[in-house]
């Protein structure tokens, strides 16, 4: 394992276009559960609330449940050892950015600047009607649905079943994807179209792909050079202290 540690410092020491891909398991540590696997809260609430047809038909019941899934511990959650580590990668100018599915800006409060959220985010919302733009912290959660001063229903900024990925963070991404010579795929199980298809096209552009996943994923045996079995944090500290800086 110290020698993977070595040639996984190595190759990002050497790299001209360092790509960081995360999905739920660098927020676990945060105290941020996954959607599936153990612990997921698809174990625990009906994803239909997330879904873009039954929110338009029942926005009060949609709102009422996605507070209970989203608006207490993502919202309350801290970085962890992973996101502090992946943001000093980008300061320190190995990484050019992050791409991430998830939705909780953990990458950003921990310092990252270049954040392609894939999956849109939860810190602020948007009019159904007249697309005004909101910050969390200024909309009155108590209220089911949240209204828009024009009176229409406020919805969360992340994508529901049924929609697609924002177009300007899906060019970005698949720029970046496209780009790097090596990118570092964390806590994903490579199952969620079209996110899942940027590590392929990393690989297809001559990307080094470095894993890290306690358990194998989609990529692991396809286009993983470099496989780490550990949780995002235990990886991150062990690259911080192999990279010396």
């Amino acid at each position: 394992m110290n020698q993977s540690i070595k040639q996984a410092a190595a190759l990002i020491k050497h790299a001209s276009y360092g790509v960081v891909f995360t999905g739920a398991g660098v927020s676990v540590e945060s105290g941020i559960a996954p959607f599936t696997g153990q612990g997921g809260l698809w174990n625990q609430y009906d994803p239909k609330y997330i879904e873009i047809n039954f929110f338009q038909r029942n926005p009060a019941e949609s709102w009422r449940e996605m507070k209970k899934i989203f608006f207490t511990d993502m919202d309350e959650a801290s970085p962890n050892k992973a996101h502090q580590v992946i943001a000093k990668l980008e300061q320190k100018g190995f990484v050019k950015g992050v791409i991430t599915q998830n939705i909780d800006g953990l990458h950003q409060r921990a310092g990252s600047k270049n954040v392609q959220e894939f999956h849109g985010t939860i810190h602020t919302l948007s009019c159904v009607q007249c697309a005004r733009k909101y910050k969390l912290e200024d909309v009155n959660l108590e209220e089911e649905p949240p209204l828009c001063f024009c009176g229409a229903v406020l919805k969360p900024d992340f994508v529901f079943y049924g929609e697609g990925i924002p177009p300007l963070a899906y060019e970005k991404s698949l720029e970046m994807a496209q780009n790097a010579d090596v990118m570092i795929v964390v806590g994903t199980a490579g199952q969620v179209m079209p996110a899942c298809s940027l590590p392929l096209t990393a690989k297809q552009f001559g990307a080094k792909i470095i894993e890290v996943n306690p358990l194998p994923s989609a990529f692991t045996d396809s286009v993983t050079d470099l496989y780490f079995p550990q949780k995002a944090g235990e990886f991150f500290a062990a690259l911080e202290k192999e990279m010396k800086w």
